[in-house]
C-alpha cells in the first residue's frame, strides 16, 4: 500500500529537481487549455461525438492520455500545508474526514463499483517557507503567485512524499491561515508535467476549503483530474446566476446540486457505461427502456440501458436519461426523464451540456434547488417535448414494473 516515505539521501536532490522543473513552470487553471495525447476509445458506437481541442472536450471517441482514467483503483495523497503566519487549529485527521470517505463513495456510486478512489492523507503539517498572505491566493490567481505556491509546495512536499506512487495529488492548505481563500480551490493544470519522483506531474488539486467545507467539493475537483468540464455558466459580470445550464443535474455543474450524479454522457466517456448500455437512435420512432442512472445494477448483472443519444451534427447531440431517487440523487426532489444537449467543441465552462427545460413555465424545489427553474426539468410519463430547432420529440410512455422508464423517440 503506498504510504509517505522517510526521507533518504536522494530527496533533497528529488526536491530542488522539482523545484527547478516548477520555477519554470506556466501554471494553467482548470479552464485552460491543455493539450494531451489520445487513446483510442473501446467498443466507440455511431452516436458518440468525436474529442476536438476544446478543454476537456465531451467527445469520446479517444481518451487523452494525459489525464488518468478512473477504471480502476486509483491512489491519491493528501498533503496538509501549514503556513508561518498561522497556527493550525484543526488537524490532518480532522481536514481528511471532510473529504473521504464521502468522495471515495460518490465516485463508488457514479462508477457502479468499477472505480475506487483510495486517498492516503498525510499525519503531519507541511511547512511552507512563506507566509500565507505572501502568495496572494484568491479564485483568479495571477499566474506567477500561483506558481510560487506550487513551488514551494512541491519542494517542501518532495521531502516526505513519494509522488511516483500515486495518481492523484491534493494539496490541502490551512484553511484558518489568513491568506487562504476557500475560493480558490480548483485544478492546477500544467502546459508541461513536472517531475518529481520519477513522476510526471500534470496536475494538481489544490484545496483551500474551509472545514468543514462545501458539500461534494472534492468529487467535483477531482472530475477535472478526470478530465471533465466545469458545466456551470460564469456570468462575466460577476452577477447573475451560476447554474442557468444543468442546475442541480451533474456536480460538475454544482457541488451543492440536489442530484449531483454524473451524467450519463460522463459516464460513458469515463467508460463505467458499456457500449450495450447506450442506445443509439436513428431516425423514426423507437422505443427505449432506460433504467434511472442512480440504480445500481442487479447482482451479477452490468445494468440496462442507461442513455438514449440522438446525434444532431458533427458536433452536438441530444442525450436522453432517466433519474430517480437512488445512489448519489437520492435527495432529489423530482424524477423523470432529462434531456440534454451536448457539445464536443464547448470547452470547460463554456456551455459543453445545456439541461432542456421540458416546463419553461414552471418551476420547483425552491427550498433546495440551486436553480429552481431546471428542478423540474424532467419529464414524468404521459408527457412529452419537442426539442426546439432539432424537431426530437422524447415522449415517456410507462414505466416497467421494476421501475424502468419506457420512452418513445420520434427523430
Amino acid at each position: 500500500m503506498p504510504r509517505q516515505q522517510t526521507p533518504g539521501p536522494g530527496e533533497r536532490v528529488r526536491a530542488r529537481s522539482a523545484a527547478a522543473a516548477l520555477t519554470s513552470l506556466t501554471a494553467l487553471a482548470a479552464m485552460s487549455l491543455v493539450a494531451g495525447p489520445a487513446d483510442a476509445a473501446s467498443g466507440a458506437v455511431p452516436c458518440a461525438l468525436t474529442r476536438t481541442s476544446a478543454h476537456h472536450s465531451l467527445g469520446l471517441d479517444t481518451w487523452n492520455t494525459a489525464y488518468p482514467k478512473p477504471a480502476r483503483t486509483l491512489n491519491a495523497v493528501m498533503v496538509f500545508l501549514s503556513f508561518p503566519d498561522a497556527r493550525p487549529h484543526t488537524t490532518p485527521e480532522e481536514l481528511a474526514a471532510d473529504h473521504f470517505p464521502a468522495t471515495s463513495r460518490f465516485f463508488e456510486q457514479a462508477s457502479y463499483g468499477k472505480f475506487r478512489l483510495v486517498p492516503h492523507p498525510g499525519a503531519a503539517w507541511i511547512p511552507m517557507p512563506k507566509p500565507s498572505t505572501a502568495y496572494r491566493i484568491k479564485r483568479d490567481w495571477a499566474p506567477e503567485d500561483r506558481a510560487a505556491y506550487l513551488r514551494d509546495a512541491v519542494a517542501a512536499a518532495d521531502r516526505t512524499v513519494d509522488f511516483s506512487r500515486y495518481d492523484v495529488v491534493y494539496f490541502v492548505a490551512d484553511p484558518d491561515a489568513p491568506g487562504v481563500d476557500s475560493d480558490a480551490t480548483k485544478v492546477v493544470n500544467f502546459d508541461r508535467p513536472v517531475r518529481a519522483d520519477g513522476a510526471d506531474l500534470w496536475r494538481i488539486v489544490t484545496v483551500f476549503e474551509q472545514h468543514p467545507p462545501d458539500r461534494n467539493v472534492l468529487a467535483h475537483e477531482t472530475g477535472h483530474v478526470f478530465d471533465l468540464p466545469d458545466l456551470y455558466h460564469r456570468p462575466t459580470d460577476g452577477k447573475g446566476d451560476w447554474d442557468t445550464h444543468v442546475g442541480d443535474w451533474d456536480v460538475m455543474g454544482s457541488q451543492f446540486g440536489m442530484a449531483p450524479d454524473l451524467f450519463a454522457w460522463h459516464k460513458w466517456k469515463l467508460g463505467w457505461l458499456e457500449p450495450d448500455q447506450v442506445d443509439c437512435v436513428r431516425s423514426g420512432t423507437s422505443l427505449h427502456t432506460l433504467q434511472s442512472l442512480g440504480a445500481p445494477p442487479a447482482r451479477g448483472a452490468r445494468g440496462g440501458t442507461r442513455l438514449a443519444v440522438v446525434r444532431t451534427g458533427e458536433n452536438s447531440a441530444i442525450a436522453v436519461e432517466a433519474r430517480g431517487s437512488a445512489g448519489n440523487d437520492e435527495g432529489t426532489c423530482t424524477e423523470g426523464v432529462l434531456i440534454y444537449r451536448v457539445r464536443n467543441e464547448a470547452p470547460s465552462g463554456g456551455g459543453p451540456v445545456e439541461v432542456l427545460d421540458t416546463h419553461p413555465d414552471t418551476e420547483a424545489c425552491w427550498d433546495d434547488s440551486v436553480y429552481p427553474a431546471l428542478a423540474d426539468a424532467p419529464l414524468d410519463v404521459g408527457e412529452a417535448y419537442t426539442v426546439p430547432g432539432d424537431g426530437i420529440r422524447v415522449e415517456v410512455a410507462d414505466r416497467t414494473p421494476s421501475g424502468d422508464w419506457i420512452v418513445k423517440i420520434t427523430a
